[in-house]
C-alpha cells in the first residue's frame, strides 16, 4: 500500500502549522534574549557609572589598571620560568647529593687521589679565620647579609664595570646564585641557566639561613687542583688547615672562586698573586679592613707548595668521580652512606707513560704540525680503562677532551661501515668499484685525488679509500643511501657510540662527531669477537668501613653481542692489514699483532689512530681546541707514532694475547722507526724509556682475587674481641690494610684485572 494512503487527508496543513509554531518560538526566543542582554548591559552601565572618574583620578586609575595587567602577565611568565628551575630540587636528598666523598685506589690497591667533599670532618663556620670570611665576602658578594638572594645593586655595578672595561671584569652573581649553580646546575653560559640560577637562589634563601648558605659555599666551591672547598684547597696549596691561613693566603684562596684554572698558584703564581692583591684592594674598598691592616700581606705575598712533580691522574679521577656519582644514584634510597673507597682500573705506570708520550709528541712536533692539544684512552678489551689523558696540562685546563670533546673521527669511523657491510652479506674479498660518485651536490674524493677501479673491501680499508664506504652506504640501502646510513648508525650505536650521529651524506667517511672514550670503546667489539664492552673506571666500591657493596664483574653491565663472530674475525684481519700494509704502518709493534685505523678530517682539524692488540684497545687524537687546521697532520703520522710508543710500554712484561682471526705478527729485528725526523732527533747514546715492571700472569691475579675474597668472608665472620672496638672498626681496619698487604707481594703487578671480569 502506498505511503500517502496511510497518512490522514489533512496532514499538509498540520505540518505547515508545526513549522510556523517552531519559527515563532525561535524568533521570540532570540528577541527575548536580545531584550534581556540589553537590559543587563544597561544595568551594568548604570552600576559602573558610580565609579566614573575624571581628571587626574582617571589617569591614576588607568595607570594602576595597566600595572595590574602587566603584573599578572609577569607573574604568569615568572611561574613558567620558575617551574623548570624548581624541578632541579625535586630530589629530597638535594642537600646531600653533592656531599659524596670518594677515595680512589688504582687497580692494585694503592691510593691515587680523592674527590668530593669530606663533610664528616668539615670545619664549622665560626672556626674559619675572620680575614678569610671577609676576603670572600669582599670579593664575591659584599651585600650578602643584606640582599634576598639576588643583589640588583651588585648586578648593576658589575654591568657598569664590565661596560667600562669592554669585557667581563666583575661578576654579578651573588653567593646564593653561585651556590645554586654548584648544587643543581652546570657551568654552561646560557640565559636558561641564569634564569634557573636566580630562582634557585631565592629558593635557597627561603630554605636555609645566611650562615648555612655561606658555609655550603665555602665547602662546595671548586678551587682548582681537584680541591673542593676552602679547607681542601688550603691543604692542597699551603699544606695547612683553613683554620691557620694567613691574610695573604686567605686573599689568594678568595681569588680562586672566580677562575681556579686561571689563578691557581701551582699553575701561575704571578697571576695568583696579582689576583690576591685585587682581593686585598676589595677588603679596603668594602671597609672590612684598613690599608694598614693589609700592608703586611701586600709586602709578603703567599707562596704555594710546589707540586710540579706531583702527577696525579686528574682527568681520570674526574671521570671516575662522575661515574661514581651516577652509580650512587642507582643505589637503594635506604643507603645513606656518602663516603666510599673505590678501586679503579687505573694502571699508574701506563698512565704516566701515556702522559709523557702525549706531551713529548706535542713538544717535539707541535710547532711543525701547528697542533696544541691531544688526548688518549687505553683500556682492556673488556672496557676497563687503564689510562686516560684529557689534555696536555690539567692545571691549565680541566676540560676533559677524552670524554667531553666532540671531534670528527674521519676515516677511523670506517670500521663501523665495513662491519655493517660484512654483517649484511659482503665479504672481505667482495669487489667494489673505486670511481667518482656523487650524492646530490656532494662528491667525495680520495686522499690522493685518484681512483683505483675495482678493488676488494680488504684493499679499500687498507688504503683508506673514501669512495668505497659511500658506495657501501648506497648498496646497504638497496640504492637508498639514507636507508643504508641508518643501518650504519644502528651498528655504531650498538658498538658503543653514544653521541648524536646526524644523518648526512658524508657520515660513512667520519663526518659525525664522537668522543675518544666512546670511539675506543666501540673498537672493543672487534677483539672481543663481536661483543661490545662498556668503558668503565670502577672495579670495586666499598663503604668507608670497608664493606664491599658493588663490583663490576658481578654488578656491572655485561658485554653484549653486537656483531656476528665471523664479522669480527674478518674485521680483525682487515684492520690488521691497515696497520701492516696501509696507512697505520707507524703503529706497528715489534713481534706483536696490531690492528687499527687512522683518521684524518677535512682541513686537517683532527687526526686519529684507534687500534688494538690481543691485550689492549687504545686511541690517540690530536687537534686544536679552536678547531684551527693543523699543518697537514694525518692519523698515520703523530697519532700512530704516539700510540706505538704508549703500547710498546704497555706490552712489556705481560702475557701477550693474539688477536682472533689474525696471523702471527712477523718478527722484526728492530722496532719500527716512526719516521726519518724521529730517527734524526734521537741522539747517539740516548737512554731508552724505562722498562715496565713485570706484571702478574692471569693465574697469579686469580689467586690473589680468591685470597682477597676469603679475607672478606673472614672479616665479616670475625668476632669482636675487644668490647671497646666496634665491628665496623674491625672491618674498617681489615679493608684498609688488606689492599696494601695483597699488593706488597705483587707491586705494580698484573696485566689482568684483579677482581674484574
Amino acid at each position: 500500500m502506498p505511503l500517502r494512503d496511510l497518512l490522514p487527508e489533512d496532514w499538509k496543513p498540520s505540518l505547515k502549522r508545526w513549522f510556523l509554531d517552531l519559527d515563532s518560538l525561535v524568533d521570540s526566543t532570540i528577541f527575548q534574549s536580545a531584550a534581556w542582554t540589553r537590559e543587563l548591559y544597561e544595568r551594568f552601565t548604570g552600576f559602573m557609572d558610580h565609579f566614573h572618574v575624571a581628571g587626574w583620578k582617571r589617569w591614576a586609575n588607568e595607570f594602576l589598571s595597566e600595572c595590574a595587567t602587566l603584573g599578572t602577565g609577569g607573574l604568569l611568565l615568572m611561574l613558567a620560568l620558575a617551574v623548570p628551575a624548581f624541578r632541579e630540587t625535586s630530589d629530597e636528598d638535594w642537600l646531600k647529593k653533592s656531599e659524596l666523598a670518594v677515595t680512589f685506589l688504582d687497580r692494585y690497591g694503592n691510593e691515587v687521589g680523592s674527590r668530593g667533599i669530606k663533610h664528616n670532618d668539615s670545619i664549622p663556620l665560626d672556626e674559619f679565620p675572620d680575614h678569610l670570611i671577609k676576603a670572600t665576602l669582599a670579593t664575591e658578594d659584599r651585600r650578602f647579609y643584606e640582599h634576598f638572594g639576588i643583589d640588583p645593586g651588585g648586578t648593576l655595578r658589575a654591568l657598569v664595570s664590565n661596560a667600562r672595561a669592554g669585557g667581563v671584569v666583575q661578576g654579578g652573581s651573588s653567593i646564593s646564585q653561585q651556590l645554586a649553580k654548584n648544587l643543581f646546575l652546570n657551568n654552561e653560559r646560557t640565559i636558561e641557566r641564569k634564569v634557573k640560577e636566580a630562582f634557585l637562589a631565592l629558593w635557597l634563601e627561603v630554605r636555609l639561613t645566611k650562615n648555612e648558605i655561606l658555609k655550603l659555599y665555602l665547602d662546595r666551591a671548586y678551587l682548582g687542583g681537584g680541591a673542593f672547598g676552602v679547607d681542601a684547597a688550603s691543604q692542597y696549596y699551603f699544606n695547612k688547615s683553613a683554620r691557620d691561613v694567613t691574610l695573604s693566603e686567605a686573599a689568594m684562596l678568595a681569588g680562586l672562586f672566580k677562575a681556579p684554572s686561571k689563578y691557581a698558584p701551582h699553575v701561575n703564581l704571578p697571576a695568583a698573586r696579582a689576583r690576591a692583591n685585587v682581593v686585598l684592594d676589595n677588603l679596603v674598598e668594602a671597609g672590612f679592613m684598613t690599608e694598614g691592616q693589609v700592608f703586611g700581606a701586600r709586602r709578603n705575598p703567599a707562596t704555594a707548595v710546589d707540586r710540579r712533580d706531583e702527577r696525579a691522574p686528574n682527568y681520570y679521577l674526574d671521570w671516575a668521580f662522575d661515574e661514581m656519582k651516577k652509580l650512587v644514584d642507582t643505589f637503594p634510597k635506604s643507603m645513606t652512606e656518602r663516603v666510599f673507597i673505590v678501586r679503579t682500573a687505573l694502571d699508574v705506570g701506563l698512565q704516566k707513560e701515556a702522559e709523557t708520550a702525549l706531551e713529548g709528541s706535542l713538544r717535539q712536533y707541535g710547532a711543525d704540525y701547528k697542533v696544541r692539544q691531544g688526548g688518549t684512552v687505553i683500556m682492556d678489551i673488556d672496557g676497563a680503562v687503564r689510562a686516560m689523558v684529557g689534555g696536555r696540562d690539567y692545571g691549565a685546563s680541566q676540560f676533559n677532551r677524552a670524554t667531553d670533546a666532540l671531534r670528527q673521527p674521519g676515516s677511523s669511523f670506517k670500521p663501523y661501515v665495513y662491519a655493517t657491510a660484512l654483517a649484511n652479506g659482503f665479504k672481505p674479498s667482495s669487489v667494489v668499484v673505486d670511481a667518482p660518485i656523487c650524492l646530490g651536490s656532494w662528491c667525495p674524493q680520495n686522499y690522493g685525488r685518484s681512483y683505483s677501479g675495482a678493488v676488494t673491501l680488504l684493499t679499500a680499508i687498507t688504503h683508506s679509500i673514501n669512495t668505497i664506504p659511500v658506495r657501501l652506504s648506497v648498496a646497504l640501502g638497496n640504492g637508498d643511501a639514507k636507508l643504508g646510513r641508518a643501518k650504519i648508525i644502528q651498528t655504531a650505536r650498538r658498538m658503543g657510540l653514544r653521541t648524536p650521529l646526524p644523518d648526512s651524506s658524508s657520515l660513512p667517511i667520519g663526518a659525525a662527531e664522537v668522543t675518544i672514550l666512546d670511539h675506543v670503546g666501540g673498537y672493543t667489539a672487534f677483539p672481543n669477537l663481536g661483543k661490545a664492552s662498556t668503558p668503565h673506571a670502577l672495579l670495586e666500591v666499598r663503604t668507608g668501613t670497608g664493606e664491599l657493596i658493588w663490583r663490576f664483574d658481578r654488578d656491572g653491565k655485561k658485554p653484549e653481542q653486537v656483531l656476528p663472530v665471523q664479522v669480527a674475525l674478518d674485521m680483525n684481519m682487515m684492520l690488521n692489514s691497515a696497520v701492516e700494509n696501509g696507512t697505520g704502518r707507524r703503529a706497528r709493534l715489534d713481534n706483536i699483532q696490531v690492528a687499527g685505523k687512522t683518521g684524518t678530517t677535512n682541513g686537517y682539524r683532527d687526526a686519529w689512530f684507534v687500534g688494538f692488540t690481543g691485550n689492549y684497545v687504545g686511541g690517540v687524537w690530536f687537534g686544536n681546541d679552536d678547531y684551527a687546521p693543523m699543518n697537514r697532520m694525518t692519523g698515520g703520522s703523530l697519532p700512530a707514532m704516539t700510540w706505538q710508543k704508549i703500547m710498546s710500554y704497555a706490552h712489556q712484561g705481560i702475557e701477550l694475547k693474539s688477536i682472533p682471526g689474525v696471523a702471527p705478527a712477523p718478527k722484526r729485528e728492530q722496532p719500527v722507526v716512526a719516521d726519518a725526523a724521529a730517527a734524526a732527533a734521537k741522539k747517539p747514546g740516548e737512554a731508552a724509556p724505562p722498562p715496565r715492571p713485570t706484571l702478574l700472569t692471569k693465574r697469579g691475579a686469580d689467586a690473589l682475587v680468591r685470597v682477597e675474597r676469603l679475607m672478606d668472608d673472614a672479616a665479616r665472620a670475625m668476632p669482636v674481641i675487644n668490647p671497646s672496638v666496634s665491628r665496623n672498626d674491625t672491618q674498617r681496619g681489615a679493608a684498609l690494610d688488606r689492599p696494601a698487604t695483597l699488593v706488597s707481594a705483587a707491586k705494580r703487578n698484573s696485566g689482568e684485572t684483579i677482581g674484574g671480569n
